[in-house]
């Protein structure tokens, strides 16, 4: 593969990736519904491409495939019940939940510059709360934290199972969404409009993007690998802003600029201490 291609594929990941937030709330079907079709739809177009993958079901594999699941179904609900912004910046708190549960489960000590990263992050998470919130936007942050929080856990399982590829969780947990999501499709029909957006959802902001994710992850350096999926958190919210004109509040862009810088130096930091130590993981 070309030097230049895999920074190119998980570019392009990054930005179907963000495509999410304007597609789900363009849906008018049960969230569920939604997350179930887009894993139906995504999973042979992930096959086709990558192959089939070699299942071990090992407890890591399986604990990432159901924090996978977890997280693709919080995160749908999330958009529809709050704004784009807040559900995808909250739900990229993740790094900060792994710095935390992986100083426990996987033996990684965390340092005194990882607390103050934390610190800060948690500081922009409650500024998404002080905006006006309607009950339903106060129950979607939760959500959306919480969809941060299953997404941690894909990585931290993942980590645990050095050896297994991200891919095979990716596509057990969206044989689980779809059949969990089976019966809500069932029980309502979806017009022509939401049948093309389903699609796309399935397999231009789901299921290719992760083709380009795993095409590129072992070939792009640590720094490229944490700076370029952030245009996602960045471009979901400014889609949904031109297309539909929902707006974050004030008080959630900032929080937002905590929360992704808070993030942006914990990768730094991490990319430190591998160069520093190269047996660290």
């Amino acid at each position: 593969m070309r030097r230049f291609l895999p920074p190119v594929f998980l570019l392009l990941a990054a930005i179907l990736w963000s495509l999410g937030g304007v597609l789900i709330k363009s849906i008018d079907w049960h969230p569920m519904a939604i997350a179930g079709g887009r894993s139906a739809i995504a999973i042979p177009l992930m096959l086709a491409c990558i192959g089939w993958p070699k299942f071990s079901f090992s407890r890591a594999q399986i604990g990432g495939a159901i924090g996978y699941a977890l997280t693709v179904v919080l995160f749908v609900f999330a958009t529809r019940m709050t704004t784009a912004a807040n559900a995808i910046f909250l739900q990229y708190t993740a790094p900060i939940y792994v710095a935390v549960i992986g100083s426990w489960y996987l033996g990684e000590r965390a340092l005194r510059i990882d607390w103050l990263v934390i610190a800060i992050a948690l500081g922009g998470i409650a500024l998404f709360f002080l905006d006006r919130l309607s009950v339903s936007g106060f129950w979607g942050n939760i959500i959306a934290l919480c969809s941060g929080l299953a997404f941690a856990s894909v990585a931290i399982f993942l980590r645990k199972e050095k050896a297994g590829s991200p891919v095979t969780s990716i596509i057990l947990g969206n044989v689980i969404v779809a059949l969990a999501g089976a019966p809500f499709m069932l029980q309502s029909s979806l017009g022509e409009g939401g049948v093309w957006r389903l699609a796309l959802l399935g397999t231009l902001q789901l299921g290719l993007p992760y083709v380009f994710y795993a095409a590129a992850i072992k070939h792009v350096t640590a720094l490229e690998a944490t700076l370029i999926p952030l245009l996602e958190p960045v471009l979901n919210p400014l889609w949904v802003m031109l297309t539909l004109g929902e707006r974050p509040g004030p008080w959630a862009v900032v929080g937002a600029a905590m929360v992704l810088g808070a993030v942006l130096v914990r990768g730094a930091l991490m990319i430190t201490r591998r160069k520093r130590d190269p047996i660290a993981v």
